[in-house]
């Protein structure tokens, strides 16, 4: 990630990782999960390409920090299936969530099954492990290779966080939540490891973190802490043996356009978040139900090495952001713990979806992003000394 003399000149932009896809990519992607035949070699030709596309295109926009965009990924949590041994895709019709919190307060809203409804599309019929080292060396080569000749502050990939892992499975193996946690957990940490041991700094989506809540009913603020806290303790294990400077981590509140008025309030979050092992923290901002939250970082007590990623542009509207209210949003942090600690990011991904039309479209997302680097000029303008 950024040293700290990087950080102390300006304040540099990042984002959550996924970026708009290909639409020839996604057919092939398509093809691929219907068990269609497909030319194998064309579709590691079009990843590649638009893995380099997406690098130039982050480049030429501005940002300092940089992904892959998740190109060869169907989702940023389903790609696991792909990847662990022990699985089996569930097939047939699956009942997905009909009971939410925010399905329960606004039913018709959600008659088009948004917000958590999907069932989970695997099923964990054996002993995990990961399986995934051609594919993920294969995403690891593509970057590698759309970097030559590049420069950036820094590069990660996001890899699905254990609480994500488990979510993306029903299990019909382990049938005991701690054993089923460590065996995410070791089979996972093969791919957090490899992906730093690439040079590239690992980032953990870790989205049920804070929309658990949200999904069940039932659950408590207390629950949701305990329950977050036992998945906590699992992703810290698989990062053992990784430098804290090299991990990123991210949560947020899902990827739809709602209400959210069941989202859980950020200061319950607070101290689990800064407990996983790491030293970057992204998380939703921008979103105008959690922008008043800034203020609960000045009592955090956040130690001197770690760095706050605020998303300061939102992927829950297709307004675009003026870049001024981005410099504010900056300044706000930047004034609690330091310009030197903050990095602008975005809320979270701008994924698209695989079957279903992008809620925000490419040509909004490159305008959105282009914002997020103009707010940042103007914050660093006032914010350091020249």
């Amino acid at each position: 990630m950024a040293t700290n003399d990087e950080r102390k000149r300006r304040i540099l932009t990042t984002h959550v990782g996924s970026l708009p896809r290909r639409a020839d990519v996604s057919q092939m992607m398509i093809a691929r999960l219907d068990a269609r035949p497909v030319d194998m070699t064309e579709y590691g030709r079009l990843v590649r390409r638009a893995v380099h596309d997406c690098i130039a295109w982050q480049e030429r926009i501005g940002i300092d920090i940089a992904s892959d965009g998740e190109q060869s990924k169907p989702s940023f949590s389903d790609y696991v299936h792909e990847r662990l041994g022990g699985l089996q895709r569930r097939t047939g019709r699956l009942s997905g969530r009909t009971r939410t919190k925010e399905i329960l307060q606004f039913p018709e809203f959600y008659t088009a099954g948004h917000s958590g409804t999907r069932a989970a599309g695997a099923e964990c019929v054996g002993p995990l492990s990961y399986t995934g080292h051609a594919l993920l060396n294969a995403d690891l080569d593509n970057l590698k290779a759309a970097l030559v000749g590049r420069s950036f502050v820094g590069v990660f990939v996001p890899s699905a966080s254990v609480g994500t892992v488990e979510g993306a499975m029903i299990d019909s193996h382990y049938g005991n939540e701690d054993a089923l946690l460590e065996a995410i957990a070791e089979a996972m940490r093969t791919e957090y490891e490899t992906i730093v041991a690439a040079g590239f700094s690992v980032q953990i989506d870790d989205p049920r973190m804070a929309m658990t809540y949200m999904l069940n009913p039932d659950m408590s603020v207390a629950d949701l802490q305990k329950w977050a806290h036992r998945r906590v303790e699992a992703v810290n294990h698989a990062l053992r043996n990784i430098p804290p400077e090299r991990v990123r981590h991210h949560t947020c509140y899902g990827i739809n356009m709602g209400p959210r008025t069941n989202d859980i309030e950020m200061k319950y979050l607070i101290d689990l978040i800064l407990s996983v092992r790491a030293d970057y923290y992204s998380f939703e901002f921008a979103n105008p139900r959690h922008e008043h939250e800034w203020t609960i970082w000045s009592n955090s007590r956040l130690p001197e090495h770690k760095v706050l990623m605020p998303g300061v542009v939102t992927h829950a509207s297709v307004l675009v952001e003026h870049p001024e209210l981005v410099a504010q949003r900056i300044t706000r942090f930047a004034e609690l713990v330091g310009p030197e600690r903050v990095i602008a990011s975005t809320d979270c991904g701008f994924a698209s979806m695989l079957r279903s039309v992008a809620e925000v479209h490419e040509t909004i997302v490159e305008a959105k992003m282009r914002t997020l680097v103009e707010g940042a000029r103007l914050a660093s303008e006032r914010l350091f000394v020249r």
